[in-house]
């Protein structure tokens, strides 16, 4: 909820004022953690804005047009608030940041300054840096249609349109056997078929990895059983016993939304655009050229 930025105003021009500054940093699984530079604990919005966490921020650099707004913010690693295990798995990362203005003494008088989110964490020696960047970043993304054969959304996605919750779509399962966080085999898949997952994800369900996932590199048959590897390492640790959530990949081919997914009602690739050999073609020396269809 907004504050009372007119009785704050009205606070500024009394020339004695109780001033803090309060940040509310919101992870991609939903945790919220609130700090402030003041020596007591604040509360407002339904986050408790914990003192003495040593989360401090530099001053704000802000522009008009397009140009993205950013700043950096400085603090302390320890296991109440900002844990390095956190960090390391990527638990902060493109984490929502709010940054107030707010008089300690009443917190409805407050003014939202800075909204965005971090970007690039560096830690060392117990403490931590990070950057934060303004809302116009995502301006910066490209955006649009792309020409090309394969299908350009991904599995799942509004352009997709394909529910990866149905039945025979993704499996539940214990880990078995891990290597390196990056290859997974099982004895076997149930119901199945060979490279199924591939090009998928999985995702942890419990255990220390709990909300992180991967993409899936390849599912193949091996003399244990089933092995499917990840691109990346998952960035916790994954132990025998934790579950994890397989869900069916997608080659993005034409013949692959129609057989395996049933969906090419929503296909958003061009399988039928020219190649090059269409562009370097010469006039026929026999035979009809009418101009029609190459295929």
């Amino acid at each position: 909820m907004a504050g009372d930025t007119s009785a704050l105003a009205a606070h500024l021009k009394t020339g004695t004022t109780s001033l803090c500054r309060a940040w509310a940093v919101t992870r991609a699984d939903g945790v919220a953690l609130g700090f402030t530079d003041h020596d007591r604990d604040l509360s407002f919005d339904g986050i408790v804005f914990r003192a003495g966490t040593g989360l401090t921020a530099r001053s704000l650099m802000q522009s008009t047009g397009l140009s993205v707004d950013n700043t950096e913010a400085l603090g302390a690693l320890n296991s109440e608030a900002v844990r390095e295990a956190d960090i390391e798995a990527g638990r902060y990362d493109s984490a929502e940041v709010r940054a107030w203005l707010v008089n300690w003494s009443d917190v409805t008088q407050r003014v939202l300054q800075f909204r965005g989110a971090l970007g690039e964490i560096r830690r060392a020696g117990g403490a931590f840096e990070a950057e934060l960047r303004g809302l116009t970043e995502g301006l910066n993304q490209p955006l649009g249609r792309v020409f090309q054969k394969p299908c350009s959304a991904v599995l799942g996605d509004s352009a997709c349109r394909f529910d990866v919750t149905t039945a025979g779509y993704s499996a539940e399962v214990a880990v078995q056997e891990v290597q390196e966080g990056q290859s997974f085999t099982w004895a076997e898949l149930d119901g199945f078929g060979p490279e199924w997952f591939a090009g998928g994800r999985l995702t942890v369900l419990d255990g220390p990895a709990q909300g992180l996932w991967s993409a899936i590199r390849s599912d193949t048959s091996v003399p244990e059983g089933r092995r499917i590897t990840l691109w990346q390492p998952l960035r916790a640790a994954v132990t025998a016993g934790d579950r994890v959530r397989l869900t069916a990949g997608c080659d993005k081919r034409q013949a692959t939304c129609r057989l395996k997914f049933d969906n090419l009602m929503n296909y958003q690739g061009f399988p039928d655009i020219p190649g090059e050999d269409w562009m370097v073609a010469v006039p026929k020396r026999a035979g009809q050229n009418t101009g029609g269809s190459r295929r």
